[in-house]
């Protein structure tokens, strides 16, 4: 008996090993999924950073306003508060979509084509009936607050941390980027371009005092859609499903409203009557090339 005790106690101290052995394994691996999904939530939270849209303000900048442009000149701020709106509701709801630039290029280039638009209506309703405040275009351009100016890059970054975490989430997620591509990105891979409307065929005849504004402009719509085209072709890849129209079809079709939009304005300063009709004209699709 006085042997068999100290085996039984070596035996138990064996078991003993063991068991704490299983048990240091198991808050190991415990502590890695937590710092798995800590690294993971940590990148979720930084994609929804309290990022907004901060635009110059305006009304602080406009001189006297005449009593018989108010009205008008109170619809075109209320517009651009509308427009600010809609541009931070677009921001809140495309975490995850694009390149590092899509911010930039899908959600604040228009913005800012669409402020200029109405801030030249702002000038030229006050310049009807006092002296046309300059500079205002200056107020056009707004830039992200409150958060990273990277959102587009912060929703990829976060893309790749979860995606890191589950190796199986990371294929299946390559697979369904690849076909969403092939949707997304036709015209980059199969010949198809941007048509638009024409533009100068349906504008009529020009007061001689607008032709060089009007002509300026026209050209411009050509550069935008040139410039929207070589934006397709070198976007293969990029995006989900909705790419081609977030970030190409929609961006283009605000500039050629505010492109089409100067086009009216040159009318109205010669006092006569803009082409009607014109607004129709701004949307643009693919077409196979």
């Amino acid at each position: 008996m006085s042997r068999g005790l100290p085996l039984l106690h070596r035996r138990r101290i064996v078991v003993a090993g063991v068991i704490g052995g299983i048990t240091c394994a198991s808050v190991a691996v415990g502590a890695a999924m937590a710092g798995q999904d800590d690294s993971g939530s940590e990148a979720k939270a930084s994609v929804k950073a309290a990022s907004s849209i901060s635009c110059p303000a305006v009304e602080g900048s406009l001189p006297e306003i005449p009593a018989k442009a108010k009205a008008e000149v109170d619809r075109n701020l209320a517009l651009l508060d509308t427009q600010l709106a809609e541009a931070n509701k677009r921001l809140s709801t495309s975490q995850g979509e694009g390149g590092p630039n899509f911010v930039q290029n899908a959600i604040l280039g228009p913005l800012a084509d669409k402020r200029k638009s109405t801030l030249d209506r702002i000038a030229i309703s006050i310049g009807r009936q006092a002296e046309k405040p300059t500079g205002l275009d200056a107020l056009a351009e707004c830039t992200l607050s409150g958060g990273d100016a990277g959102a587009g890059a912060e929703a990829t970054a976060a893309a790749s941390a979860a995606a890191s975490a589950d190796p199986a989430a990371e294929e299946s997620g390559a697979d369904t980027g690849a076909g969403a591509d092939a949707d997304a990105d036709a015209g980059a891979g199969s010949g198809e371009g941007i048509s638009c409307p024409d533009v100068a065929g349906e504008i009529g005849d020009v007061p001689a005092a607008a032709q060089a504004e009007v002509d300026r402009n026209l050209a411009l719509l050509d550069t935008q859609l040139s410039e929207a085209n070589k934006r397709l072709s070198t976007s293969a890849g990029e995006g989900g499903p909705n790419f081609v129209q977030n970030a190409i079809l929609g961006p283009l079709e605000d500039k050629r409203k505010s492109t089409i939009d100067r086009i009216k304005i040159s009318f109205s300063r010669q006092g006569s009557t803009a082409p009607s009709g014109l607004d129709a004209l701004a949307g643009c699709s693919l077409a196979s090339g």
